[in-house]
Order: C-alpha cells, then structure tokens, then sequence
C-alpha cells in the first residue's frame, strides 16, 4: 500500500524532473518573456483532463512541463472525442506525447521531451518551476489534491463538482483563501455568453417577480453492473492511487474511469455531475453566488438496492430560498436543462437560449442595470487571473456554493426528509438535524487528511 508521504520513489522522481529539459524557448512560445510564462501541470489526464490539457495548451503564454494519472494509457473512457490523436487517447503516458508533440512541432525539435508523466500527484507540487495545476480527477480527490496544491503555492483550475461532501468545499475554500491562489471552477457555462445573458435578463427582471425555477438532468446513461465480481486490475492501472482517500473496493472496470460518477465512494451521480453547471445557473440568475437556500426536501429519490452503482437515480429534490423562490431538481428526458419562470414569462436554457416571447431573446441590458462577469473562454479566464491576481469567473467560493446545493439534493433524497439549512453557518438546524450533519464529511482511508 502506497503510503501518504514522500517516499524514495517519489524523491528519485523529483531529482529527476529537476535536471529534464523544463522550457521552450520563449521565441518559440510567443512574444511574451520567459518570466511570463505560466508553467502548468495537469492532474488527471482523463477524458476532461485531457480536454483541458488541450485548451490550456492552446495558449501561447503557458507551457505545460507535467502529466500525472494512475492511468498510464488507456481507450476506455467511453464518450470522449479523440481529437485525432493516433494512439491511446488518455493517461499520464498518452498526455505527455500529446505535450511532447505540440512542442515538438512548434520548435521544429524532432524528440522533444520536455513534459514529465507521473502517477503520484505530490511529485507535480513538490516542483518549483509550476505555477498552476490542473485537478480533473474522480471527484472524491478533488479536496485533497486542491488543498495541497494551495499549500504548495500553485494555482488551481479543478473540475466541477468542485467537492465530494459540503466539509471538503468549505475546507477548499479557506485553503485557497488562506494561501492567496487563484482558483477558477470548470463550470464551463460562466464562459458562455448566450448563458450570462439569460442570467442578466433573469436578475434585471425581463420575465417579472421569479415564482420558481425547474432543473432537469439526464438519468444515469450507464448500466449498473448487477451480479459483478471482483476483477484483476489492469496493467495500465495504478488502483491504489485511484482509490487513494476512499474506503479501499475490489477493482472492477465499471468503478473506475466515467463510470466512478455513479458510485457514492467517489462522486454523487448525475446531481453532482449536470447538476453542478444547471444548478450553478440558478445561483447565479438569482444573486445567490455566496449563500445558498434555507430548506431542502426529497421529492422521491430513489436509490438502488443491488448492482453496483449505488447513487440516485431516478433524482428529485426541490429547494427553497430565504425570499421564497423555489427550484425543484429532477431527472429527466433533458441532458441539462434550466427554466425560469415569472410572473410575466419564462427563459430557459439547454446550451441555448428558450423564451415564452421570443422578443425576450433579442432584449439588451442597459448600462445602468446588472451586469454579470463577463467571460467569453473559461481556461483564458482562468490564465489571465494568474497572471492579474483577481477572481476569474467561478472562483471557489462560487463553485462550493453550487457544489454544497447537489450535496444538500443528495443527503435530502438518502434521508426522504424535509431538512433546515443555514447558508451562513453551513449547518443543518431543525429537526433530524444532527442525523443530517453527520453527512457533511465522509472519513478519509489510512493517513489521507485534508
């Protein structure tokens, strides 16, 4: 068992990064000078892992020197678009020859090798020359990792949800505060503006006093393995890593990868997964970006008894705020889906914009009235905020906030309770309260710790 410190392995892996080739030439990486740069590891190269590694590696000013996974290559993440790379798609081993080749073809340097593959995540920290992190791993690591990057004076770009249980955000929270870095949330929908507009149309009034506020999102699209069986581990998995905080589970292939998402060890199903961008939706519509509602109730979750997913499915759950606005959460036929209704309208939105007038769609909001963050590309948003030291557009604040609602929609539906919530202390209150404050941590394995 790989144990929580630095051990000999580790140390030999720092020494070495330390004498590799760690910078391009900035002549080569754009106008800006060496010291401008912003050096970047990214953690967890997976399916979205990858996708961020490549929109970080779009931008002229970064260089990204680290891949880590426990994953060292692998096909079998499912959906995840290819982006025509001829070879393993995802892992540590895969991300490392996507960096090498990018670098490669732009300096002209056939073999260049300057981008280092790591399984444990503390060798990435314990390196000077990174600036920022990556965290696009199975969210029961997201805390963990998030926190000792703070500590380590990285920034941080960590994937929605942005935790596994409302104790790890707040804890996120006064890590990243405490240490003055920058943490942008992957809530893609901040950076898109068809997205702050309905938000603006929504908080300026357009569609009248806001009476309620419905959230669909897709059911569980995989299959529960029902009577599965341990098996043996794969070559190109380190399963102790990816286990790492969590209670240790045999390996199965349905555990690991996209599939963690349905399995309360490591995440919390589709609420936590769609929940967090539509959710985030309603915080932001509704000026709730620092708080949160005072009530939440099972509407009817239903959670399996057998298989092994084990995380609701069908969902429902509704929340109500101190002004007693509602939103009701529920799955459904919508991929992600969020409608606002008034007293003299509604809007919704599913990637695009849905009106009751379609006069609504062409309004303008005037320079007099609300204006929200404006954000047009969520990885440049979060470089230029490294580099300005300000908040980018879901800072991790923001994220926890929506993060905590799809948590408080889970303990709800397991409970089949009415719970009281307060915002500010982050507690529950009323009655069966103390039951539902025990589900505000998870215990960590062995000597994991915050």
């Amino acid at each position: 068992m790989r144990k929580n410190r630095i051990n000999r392995r580790v140390f030999l892996g720092m020494a070495a990064a330390a004498t590799a080739p760690a910078f391009v030439p900035a002549s080569v990486i754009g106008a800006n000078p060496p010291s401008e740069r912003i050096v970047m590891g990214c953690i967890g190269v997976g399916g979205m892992g990858m996708r961020n590694l490549r929109a970080a590696l779009g931008h002229d000013d970064v260089q990204i020197v680290a891949a880590c996974d426990p994953v060292r290559s692998s096909n079998e993440y499912g959906h995840w678009f290819k982006d025509g790379w001829q070879g393993p798609w995802f892992g540590r081993d895969a991300a490392r020859n996507v960096v090498n080749d990018h670098y490669a073809r732009k300096t002209g340097r056939t073999g260049y090798d300057g981008c280092a593959a790591y399984v444990d995540f503390r060798e990435v920290l314990a390196r000077d020359d990174i600036d920022a992190v990556t965290v696009v791993t199975p969210d029961h690591w997201h805390a963990v990792i998030t926190i000792a990057a703070a500590r380590a004076g990285k920034d941080i770009f960590c994937e929605k949800p942005l935790s596994l249980t409302l104790g790890e955000g707040r804890a996120m929270v006064e890590a990243v505060r405490r240490h003055g870095r920058i943490l942008q949330t992957g809530t893609y929908r901040r950076s898109a503006a068809s997205a702050r507009q309905l938000c603006e149309l929504v908080r300026n009034g357009r569609i009248g006093k806001l009476r309620h506020i419905g959230v669909v999102i897709g059911r569980n699209h995989r299959e529960s393995p029902r009577n599965w069986t341990p098996q043996p581990v794969p070559a190109w998995l380190d399963y102790e890593t990816w286990l790492g905080p969590a209670p240790w589970a045999p390996y199965h292939k349905d555990r690991c990868l996209y599939s963690f998402r349905f399995i309360s060890d490591y995440s919390g199903g589709n609420v936590t997964n769609l929940g967090a961008h539509m959710i985030d939706m309603v915080q932001w519509a509704t000026g709730h970006d620092d708080g949160g509602p005072v009530e939440v109730e099972d509407l009817g979750g239903v959670f399996p008894t057998d298989g092994l997913f084990d995380v609701a499915d069908p969902a429902r759950f509704r929340c109500r705020y101190a002004d007693g606005v509602t939103f009701e959460c529920h799955t459904g036929d919508h991929f992600a889906y969020v409608k606002f209704e008034g007293d003299r309208g509604w809007l919704a939105y599913d990637d695009k914009m849905h009106a009751s007038d379609p006069a609504l769609l062409r309004e303008q909001v005037g320079p007099g009235e609300i204006h929200l963050y404006e954000s047009d590309d969520h990885m440049r948003n979060f470089l230029d905020c490294v580099r300005d030291r300000r908040d980018p557009v879901a800072p991790v604040e923001v994220g926890h906030r929506s993060a905590a609602i799809c948590h408080l929609g889970n303990i709800a539906m397991e409970m089949k309770a009415k719970l009281q919530w307060d915002p500010a202390a982050e507690r529950f209150t009323g009655p069966r309260a103390d039951d539902a404050n025990r589900h505000l941590l998870k215990p960590y394995r062995g000597s994991w710790t915050l």
